[in-house]
C-alpha cells in the first residue's frame, strides 16, 4: 500500500494538470478550488509516506537488465519530498493573487501543477536512470513557465534556458552509461555502487566522468560558467522564477549532485584526487562570483538570481567536501535557502505585482507602504547574510566547520569564500532594506500614494517562510539530528 502511495504523488499533479483543459469550470474561483485540493491532497500524501516510510521498492516500468523506472523513499529522498510537500501548497496559494492580472492562466497553472510531480520524481528515484528521466522532463515541463509571458524578453530566456539543459542533459548521460557499465547497480547506495575490481587501470577516466556527470547536473544549478540562463530565466512570472531558485530547477540540480557524489561515483573513488580539486575550484569561483555579479546588479529579481547562483554554489561545496558533515551541511543549506529565497523573490514579486517596479532604485519608501512585505524581506536577507538566531548562519556554519574538520587547503578557500560572500550579501540584500525604511531626507513620499500592501493570499506565504526561518534558527538542534541520522543510516 505504502508503495502504491510513492506513485500517486508522482502521477497525481500530472493527471490532475493534463485534466484541466477538459474540466468545465465555470469561475476562476472553481479553478482555484481545484488546483489548491489537488496540490494539498498530494501534499498530505508525502507527509503520511513520511510518518510511514515505505520498506520496498516499486517498478514502473523495467526495460532490460538493471534498467528500470522504480520508486523508493529513502532517507535523502524523504528531505527533499518532504520541504517539496510543504513549500508547494504555499507557492500556489501566492501565485493565485499574481496570476489574475496575466494571461493565459490555465496553461500556466497546468505546467506549474505538473512541476509538481516531476520534481517528486526526482525525490523518489530509486536508481540513477528514474532520476535522469525524471530530471530531463523537469527540463520540458518548466520550459513553457520560462516562455509563459510571450515576450522577446521570455523567447530569449527560453531559448537560452533550453540549449544550457540539452547540454547539461548530454553531459550527465555519459556519467549515467558508465556508472551503468561499471557499477554493481543502477541503485544508489550509500558509499556508491563503483566495482573499484573491474576499474583495473580506468580510474583516471572515471574520474573524467565524475566531473562531466557533476557539471553537467549542475547546469540546473547555474554553477559558473553554466550561470546565465538563470537570471534571464526572471522574465518569467514570479511564482515560476521563486520556485526555479528555491524548489524545482536549481534545487533538483543539487540533489542530483549530491546523488551522484555520495550514492553513485562514491567518496572512496573520489576524495583527495584531482578531480575533486577541480570541481571544487569551481564551487568556490562561483560563490565569489555569484555575489558579485548580485552587488552590481540593479534589477530586483536579477540581483536576487544571482545571489541564487552563489547560494546554489554552497549545496555543491558541501558535496565536494565528500565527508559526512558536508553531506550534512549541504542538505541543511537546500532546506534553509529554499525558506529564505522562496520569501525574498516572493517579497519582489508582491511589490512588482503592487507597483510594477523592477529596479532597486524604484523601492525608495515603500517599506512604510507595504510594511507586510518588506518586514519579511527583511528576515530573509538577515538570513541570507547568515546572521545568528535565523536559519542561514545554522546551515553555513556547518558547512565551514565540514570544510574546516577535512583539512583539506583547499577547503580553507572554500571557508574565505563563505566569509567573503557573507559580507557582499550582507551589502546588495541591505541596500534593498535601507532604500525602502531609509529613503532619505530628500524623497518625496508622494510617488507612494497609491501603493498599497498585498492581501493574505500573498501575505499567508511570506509569514510562514519569515517564521520558518526564525524557527529553524532558533530550534535548529533537532532539524540537524534528524538529517545525521538519515544521511548516516
Amino acid at each position: 500500500m505504502r508503495e502504491v502511495v510513492m506513485l500517486i504523488v508522482v502521477i497525481l499533479p500530472l493527471f490532475a494538470g493534463m485534466l484541466m483543459p477538459m474540466l468545465p469550470f465555470r469561475t476562476r474561483k472553481e479553478m482555484l478550488v481545484y488546483l489548491e485540493t489537488a496540490v494539498c491532497i498530494n501534499s498530505l500524501l508525502v507527509l503520511y509516506l513520511l510518518f510511514n516510510v515505505p520498506e520496498g521498492t516499486l517498478t514502473l516500468f523495467r526495460f532490460t537488465g538493471n534498467l528500470s523506472v522504480t520508486f523508493r523513499m529513502d532517507g535523502m529522498g524523504a528531505v527533499y519530498a518532504g520541504l517539496l510537500a510543504v513549500l508547494w501548497p504555499l507557492a500556489m496559494l501566492y501565485s493565485f493573487e499574481y496570476m489574475k492580472h496575466e494571461d493565459n492562466e490555465g496553461s500556466f497553472f497546468l505546467f506549474y501543477l505538473i512541476t509538481y510531480g516531476v520534481t517528486l520524481g526526482i525525490a523518489l528515484s530509486e536508481n540513477i536512470l528514474t532520476m535522469y528521466f525524471f530530471f530531463e522532463m523537469l527540463s520540458l515541463v518548466t520550459l513553457p513557465l520560462v516562455l509563459h509571458t510571450r515576450t522577446r524578453e521570455a523567447v530569449l530566456a527560453a531559448r537560452t534556458y533550453l540549449y544550457y539543459m540539452l547540454g547539461g542533459a548530454a553531459f550527465a548521460f555519459i556519467g549515467m552509461v558508465f556508472i551503468l557499465v561499471y557499477g554493481t547497480t543502477s541503485s544508489f547506495v550509500a558509499g556508491g555502487v563503483l566495482d573499484m575490481g573491474n576499474m583495473g587501470e580506468k580510474s583516471d577516466m572515471l574520474l573524467l566522468i565524475y566531473v562531466l556527470c557533476f557539471c553537467g547536473f549542475s547546469v540546473k544549478t547555474a554553477m559558473w560558467p553554466f550561470s546565465s540562463w538563470l537570471p534571464k530565466a526572471g522574465a518569467a512570472p514570479t511564482p515560476v522564477t521563486g520556485l526555479l531558485h528555491a524548489a524545482a530547477v536549481v534545487n533538483t540540480g543539487a540533489f542530483a549532485v549530491l546523488r551522484v557524489t555520495y550514492y553513485s561515483f562514491g567518496t572512496q573513488l573520489l576524495k583527495g584526487t584531482w578531480a575533486q580539486k577541480l570541481v571544487m575550484a569551481l564551487v568556490i569561483f562561483t560563490i565569489v562570483y555569484g555575489c558579485s555579479r548580485a552587488l552590481k546588479e540593479t534589477h530586483i529579481k536579477r540581483r536576487l538570481a544571482w545571489s541564487t547562483v552563489s547560494n546554489l554554489s554552497y549545496v555543491l561545496f558541501g558535496a565536494v567536501l565528500m565527508t559526512p558533515l558536508g553531506l550534512q551541511g549541504a542538505m541543511a543549506h537546500m532546506l534553509f535557502h529554499s525558506f529564505m529565497k522562496m520569501c525574498s523573490f516572493f517579497c519582489a514579486g508582491a511589490v512588482i505585482c503592487q507597483t510594477d517596479r523592477h529596479y532597486v532604485h524604484e523601492l525608495n519608501g515603500l517599506g512604510w507602504k507595504m510594511p507586510k512585505v518588506f518586514g519579511c524581506f527583511t528576515v530573509s536577507a538577515l538570513a541570507l547574510m547568515g546572521v545568528p538566531g535565523l536559519c542561514g548562519f545554522v546551515s553555513k556554519w556547518y558547512l565551514a566547520k565540514a570544510a574546516v574538520s577535512d583539512g583539506n587547503r583547499l577547503a580553507y578557500v572554500g571557508v574565505g569564500a563563505l566569509m567573503a560572500s557573507a559580507l557582499l550579501t550582507a551589502i546588495y540584500m541591505m541596500d534593498i532594506v535601507i532604500r525602502a525604511f531609509c529613503p532619505g531626507k530628500d524623497f518625496d513620499g508622494a510617488v507612494n500614494e497609491k501603493v498599497r500592501d498585498v492581501d493574505w493570499k500573498m501575505w499567508a506565504p511570506l509569514a510562514f517562510f519569515a517564521a520558518a526561518m526564525l524557527y529553524f534558527g532558533l530550534h535548529s538542534g533537532p532539524v540537524m539530528r534528524a538529517l545525521e541520522n538519515i544521511l548516516t543510516e
